[in-house]
């Protein structure tokens, strides 16, 4: 079941990828007909519609879906717990919008039709069933614990990296007027830089790291300052990281130790045989060897003849 979910899943997330390719997308001339009052005015619009065969592949797969869900949920003992599980929400959100979508792709009404165009946007919904592969993959679900651990971690990387980008935005627009012209009343004219909002995009690529290159200072100020922003940058990201990672490595290790210990079976204990049977056997502290008891069990009959033939005795034939 579990192979089954990962092919299905995958084949959707495909098949959502190729719906926006142009080669799988087809132009369609749509005739509406529009009455006003007495006059009668036939329009004629062009409609892009997505390759059929896509759209069949993602029925079948979300009938898989809806499939998988409805058992669930049936074979679930806690509804409750299982309707307020988010992956499960994520399920649910993504299924719906092609029901509604195949309902409503009959009808010609306008808002049937604004609809239609709402769900498409939001189909987008889709790709979240990627979540879905946490419930089979021990190392999405060490993620999932390692990011709800960290949560103080991540509150405090976003915190620095918040003031950071104030503070070197608002120096890099100042830094970068220091060379303007007396006939530039704004300083705006020879560099990127014409705000302190616009700042705050070059701020986040410097101290990450990133450096897209679309913004960048041109004055011998600037540049003192994207260097002072870079290595803030790398100080800052490097300050809480290790705390995460420690709590990943630690998440990994239990998953990892859970996995290796033995599956628990359960131990089956044969009940003894009644005394008054018999096939009872005895132990030869118990009994005798010359019990006729002993002679019915396997086990001693098997132990006799070890014995006899250790002792170069042979069996009397009686």
């Amino acid at each position: 079941v579990a192979f089954a979910s990962l092919f299905f899943i995958l084949v959707s997330i495909t098949t959502f990828c190729l719906e926006t390719h142009e080669a799988f997308n087809i132009d369609v001339n749509v005739t509406e007909t529009l009455v006003v009052g007495n006059t009668t005015t036939i329009l004629l619009t062009h409609k892009v519609e997505t390759e059929p065969i896509l759209t069949y592949i993602e029925g079948v797969c979300v009938l898989w879906f809806t499939l998988e869900f409805l058992v669930r949920i049936i074979c679930c003992p806690d509804k409750l717990l299982f309707i307020k599980n988010l992956l499960n929400i994520i399920d649910f959100v993504a299924i719906l919008p092609f029901y509604l979508e195949v309902g409503l792709s009959g009808l010609s009404s306008k808002a049937a039709r604004d609809v239609l165009g709402f769900l498409r946007v939001v189909r987008f919904v889709r790709i979240l069933r990627i979540f879905k592969l946490t419930r089979h993959f021990v190392g999405l679900r060490v993620l999932g614990h390692t990011l709800r651990a960290s949560t103080n971690e991540f509150l405090l990387l976003i915190i620095f990296l918040a003031l950071g980008v104030l503070i070197f935005a608002t120096m890099i627009y100042y830094a970068e007027r220091i060379g303007a012209k007396t006939s530039d009343p704004r300083g705006s004219d020879h560099t990127h830089f014409k705000n302190i909002p616009i700042g705050f995009w070059w701020a986040v690529v410097t101290m990450t790291t990133l450096g897209y290159g679309d913004m960048y200072p041109k004055t011998w100020s600037g540049m003192v300052v994207g260097a002072l922003c870079a290595l803030a940058g790398v100080l800052t990201i490097a300050m809480p990281v290790p705390v995460i990672v420690n709590n990943f490595g630690m998440y990994y290790s239990l998953a990892m130790a859970k996995q290796k210990l033995p599956k628990k079976k359960k131990k089956h204990i044969p009940r003894p045989a009644p005394l008054d049977s018999p096939t009872y056997c005895k132990t030869e502290e118990n009994s005798p060897r010359n019990s006729t008891q002993s002679d019915t069990c396997p086990l001693a009959v098997e132990e006799g003849a070890a014995e006899r033939k250790r002792s170069g005795e042979t069996p009397s034939g009686g």
